[in-house]
């Protein structure tokens, strides 16, 4: 049943070929204790049994939704899913991943109290081939400019995705999310975490994400960094300074548990200079 004058919640499912994994994604919107919601998949041109797997959920229950489209990049998806939406609020959930029942009521909670909260994720955990605690640093607008930092199953305003640019449908290799919440983000809010897990985050062997290059890494963080470099700019008068921290932070981590870290601590010195630029 729904509750009374609660605001509707859409949930937007992009699939391109996840019909296996569906079930279990739109089973855990079906057993959210928050009732006024729709959910809405985006079949971004699949070949297998995705409009299927969904259309036995219309049958069970209206709430939920489904849409074709070519195959384009998620971030089309997404986009068409929400403007196709109703949703005071919209949640982005990719159709490998799953959520705990509280999490859509615990974050509008937050949401409908405070007018300044832009974002409310929650704490994560890793499921598939991989099974762990994700640790996700505290947000801060620093670290979200060196890494993305909140994944991409935040809950944010349907308000503010209108006054945005929506998700960059340029960038289809990925960090499309990164770039959404620092577009979200640049004129100020606040983003909030829920202490709870209500997010699963599947990891299979192969993904679009694993199977990024450094190469690849680098152009697309470079192209994170061109298409906010005002924000950059706005943080740190050394903006420049944090493209690269990102790689040198990995080959810290990496030098910091090999037998090389015993030779000396020069090879701290590049980090400890930068971290002193960005005031971290």
């Amino acid at each position: 049943m729904i509750q009374e004058n609660t605001p509707i919640v859409s949930v937007i499912v992009p699939c391109f070929n996840h019909g296996i994994f569906l079930q279990e994604c739109l089973e855990s919107v079906l057993q959210q204790t928050y009732k006024n919601w729709e959910c809405i998949v985006i079949d971004n041109g699949s070949t297998d049994n995705t409009k299927e797997v969904t259309e036995s959920f219309i049958q069970k229950d209206k709430r939920f939704k489904y849409i074709y489209t070519l195959e384009k990049g998620v971030s089309l998806a997404r986009n068409t899913g929400i403007k196709n939406s109703s949703g005071k609020y919209i949640l982005p959930l990719d159709a490998d991943d799953k959520i705990a029942s509280p999490y859509i009521e615990k974050a509008v909670e937050v949401l409908e109290k405070n007018q300044s909260i832009k974002l409310v994720y929650c704490n994560a955990r890793l499921f598939g081939a991989v099974n762990r605690d994700w640790l996700l640093p505290d947000y801060s607008l620093k670290n979200i400019l060196i890494e993305n930092i909140i994944f991409c199953s935040a809950i944010f305003r349907r308000k503010d995705f209108d006054q945005s640019k929506g998700y960059n449908e340029k960038m289809v290799e990925g960090f499309e999310d990164w770039d959404f919440w620092l577009d979200l983000l640049k004129d100020g809010g606040e983003v909030y975490k829920l202490p709870e897990i209500y997010f699963f985050y599947r990891i299979k062997a192969e993904s679009r994400n694993h199977a990024l290059d450094t190469e690849k890494q680098k152009k697309l963080r470079r192209q994170v960094y061109e298409n906010h470099k005002e924000l950059y700019k706005k943080v740190t008068e050394n903006a420049d300074f944090i493209f690269e921290f990102y790689e040198m932070q990995n080959e810290y981590k990496t030098l910091k548990n090999s037998s090389d870290l015993k030779a000396g601590n020069y090879a701290l010195a590049p980090i400890r200079f930068i971290k002193k630029l960005l005031g971290r």
